[in-house]
């Protein structure tokens, strides 16, 4: 697809981000910014972006192009985008800063693998923090946008608006060798004549080649298809010990209601019996205490018609008591 030629073309990457930020941005115009961010620390390592641009506005984008599935591809953006905006907190004084943070939005062009922990049948991800219950924005200044190319399958016809025309662009670039009626504008007749492969050189090819296929990812790779083996054999042994669990467990159940449903009837009638002697037991407690306050009303004088009205007692008990 030529990435390198298709998005270092300022006008055409313009075009692209409006399209896919929905009318929420109007970028008029962009810097290109170093895709080296190098740590403040020696326990901060260097990160490399595919690209990284900032708007006139002061918007901070990363454009990332991935070809191979990776099992922390999430937390490998979510990472990236941290790191842009803690590079922009100022070193020492900070009083007067106010965390003035820029806004940073990761873009991720996904070619020939589908999203990871996912079953989302849509092939356009716009990602935002929201409140979980009610789906209200908490906070737009951060987001993640994954183009699932893998998952477009609109014919041309099919292609109306303009999101789905540039996947269609993206998706069937290497085998167009003319530009569809329905992509006949200027913005996509920029993003034909860029981004046509057989147009990119054999050193373009090489270096757009080596960026997508850096130590990073190679080992991110790697250490994907091992976790996915591995996984697959201790889900199959978990299976088999799981199925034999159940096994043993459905028959202990099984002996465990047989002896439940004996033991039922005792149970029943100690219950009954613990019940009535823990209820005769806090009569008794409260029938003392109301006794020795009665006794205690006798002796400061209070007639004991008053003390058995007050107290709920009859007049004979209070008679009694000494």
């Amino acid at each position: 697809m030529g990435f390198k030629r298709l998005f270092g073309d300022k006008k055409n990457l313009i075009n692209f981000l409006n399209i896919i930020f929905r009318g929420r941005k109007d970028i008029v115009d962009l810097t290109y910014r170093d895709t080296e961010l190098v740590g403040t620390a020696e326990d901060i390592g260097t990160v490399i972006f595919d690209l990284m641009v900032e708007t006139i506005s002061g918007e901070e984008i990363i454009i990332e192009m991935q070809t191979t599935s990776h099992s922390n591809l999430k937390k490998r953006m979510l990472y990236y985008a941290s790191r842009v905006i803690s590079d922009k907190a100022p070193k020492g004084d900070r009083r007067g800063w106010g965390y003035a943070l820029p806004e940073v939005y990761t873009v991720v062009l996904m070619d020939g693998f589908h999203m990871p922990d996912s079953s989302s049948t849509n092939y356009f991800h716009d990602v935002c923090l929201c409140n979980r219950d009610s789906g209200e924005i908490f906070y737009e200044g951060l987001g993640f946008i994954y183009l699932e190319l893998v998952k477009f399958g609109k014919s041309e016809e099919e292609s109306e608006t303009d999101l789905d025309k540039v996947f269609f662009m993206l998706k069937n670039m290497s085998s167009l060798e003319t530009l569809p009626r329905i992509l006949d504008s200027e913005v996509f007749r920029r993003f034909f004549r860029l981004a046509k492969y057989a147009k990119l050189t054999k050193e373009e090819q090489r270096m757009y080649d080596i960026s997508l296929k850096r130590k990073w990812d190679a080992e991110a790779v790697r250490l994907f298809r091992e976790e996915e083996d591995a996984l697959r054999k201790k889900e199959d042994a978990l299976r088999k010990k799981e199925d034999e669990r159940l096994k043993k467990e459905a028959a202990r159940i099984k002996a465990e209601a047989s002896r439940v449903r004996n033991e039922a009837p005792r149970i029943k009638n100690e219950a009954t019996r613990v019940i009535k002697e823990e209820r005769a037991k806090i009569e008794a407690e409260k029938l003392a205490e109301k006794l020795k306050s009665a006794l205690n009303l006798k002796k400061r004088g209070l007639s004991v018609e008053d003390i058995a009205e007050d107290l709920g007692l009859t007049v004979e008990q209070v008679e009694k008591l000494k």
